[in-house]
């Protein structure tokens, strides 16, 4: 499969197709653009389909350009929201974005990857750039968005700088030039403009193509660290495992298609394998991309004691100089709680064993003794040593 077909089968639209045949032929050294939002510097899988296919991109030898929109973040993105998000500082943006490029360049060449922050142009620009830039679009046009439209209709607070956003974002396309754009499906609108801009300040439209939001552990909402249904970049290649062994059977292809490189045909049979053996293929493959695959007989075992009630070899040691504690304290001492409260709900929700034994009782003392193992949940496990 060449890499042109890998990034189609990806794609959910192309505008237009033509067009990004036209300009690979061409032979010239594209401009790929991709928008990067500093307010959210956290990766997870869902984040990579894009990502993954900016690195196909530069593979075949094109120039890719992150845009940090440090100017835009401190509007905030309004995109699929209900109300106005709160802006961001300056600052904010700024230590978000070094996150985020830390991460990014797990997935991409950090050398063959260049860098801008749109502040670089939007922070200068006049007044009258602005009325210029606003000439361009119609209110009608504007207002076409989904959620402007549902916010206008329902009487809800829609401020007339986010209706600016989109043009910003947009203007980043004339700014750097873009051949092509890529984003979310949440983003279609947004890019499309970028397009019809490029054409008002005389250059060629881009080509823009979108890609489908990843749906999360839960099979149902999109990948998502606020509703904990993600499986993180950063994450250790244990919870990357057992993660994926979490894919609800109806959605694991989709994983294999958006989130690896795999071709059709290598998807095909490892779909035909018995589903477990699946996941942990699938698990392996995140393990390859993104740590290192020659850990991944070592977390399978891991995870396959654990799935057995077994206590694993390669725990964390902590040493504890009290004689006695009481059992909240001494989730805190070990990080499992950071505050009794939490602690509290941990035992209360029968999450916490001691040396294999769950205990329920908030104001029970732990003796505390050599090689004690402490444990939360299935795969969290300290031992105490005196």
């Amino acid at each position: 499969m060449s890499n042109l077909e890998i990034i189609k089968r990806k794609a959910v639209q192309i505008f237009n197709e033509e067009d990004l045949e036209e300009k690979i032929k061409s032979g010239k050294k594209l401009t790929i653009k991709f928008g990067a939002d500093p307010s959210r510097p956290d990766l997870h899988i869902g984040h990579s389909v894009p990502l993954r296919v900016l690195k196909t991109f530069q593979d075949m030898g094109h120039k890719i350009v992150f845009v940090i929109g440090d100017f835009t973040a401190m509007i905030g993105d309004p995109s699929g929201k209900s109300k106005t998000r709160p802006a961001l500082t300056f600052e904010q943006t700024r230590k978000s974005a070094q996150t985020y490029l830390n991460q990014v360049t797990k997935i991409l060449d950090k050398d063959k990857t260049e860098i801008v922050f749109n502040s670089e142009w939007l922070s200068k620009m006049s007044f009258e750039d602005v009325i210029k830039l606003s000439s361009q679009y119609t209110v009608a046009r504007i207002m076409e968005r989904d959620d402007f439209k549902n916010r206008f209709e329902n009487n809800l607070p829609l401020s007339m700088h986010e209706l600016l956003y989109p043009l910003m974002q947009g203007y980043d396309s004339v700014a750097i030039n873009a051949d092509i754009e890529i984003g979310g499906t949440d983003q279609t609108f947004n890019l499309l403009v970028g397009r019809e801009l490029q054409k008002s300040y005389g250059q060629e439209s881009q080509v823009v193509i979108t890609f489908p939001l990843l749906v999360g552990l839960d099979g149902k909402e999109k990948m998502s660290k606020s509703l904990d249904n993600y499986i993180g970049i950063n994450d250790s290649p244990f919870e990357k495992f057992e993660k994926s062994m979490k894919i609800p059977d109806d959605v694991l292809r989709q994983y294999f298609e958006l989130a690896t490189d795999l071709s059709t045909e290598d998807i095909n049979n490892i779909m035909k394998k018995d589903i477990r053996e699946a996941h942990m293929i699938f698990a392996k493959e995140l393990l390859k991309m993104y740590d290192d695959v020659n850990e991944f007989e070592n977390v399978k075992q891991r995870y396959m004691e654990i799935a057995k009630g077994n206590i694993p070899d390669d725990i964390e040691t902590i040493q504890v100089i009290e004689d006695e504690m009481n059992i909240c304290d001494l989730l805190i001492k070990i990080n499992f709680a950071s505050s009794k409260s939490e602690a509290k709900r941990m035992i209360q929700g029968k999450g916490v064993k001691i040396n294999s034994n769950v205990e329920l009782d908030i104001n029970k003392m732990v003796k505390i003794e050599n090689n004690l193992v402490v444990q939360f949940g299935k795969n969290k496990f300290k031992k105490i040593i005196k």
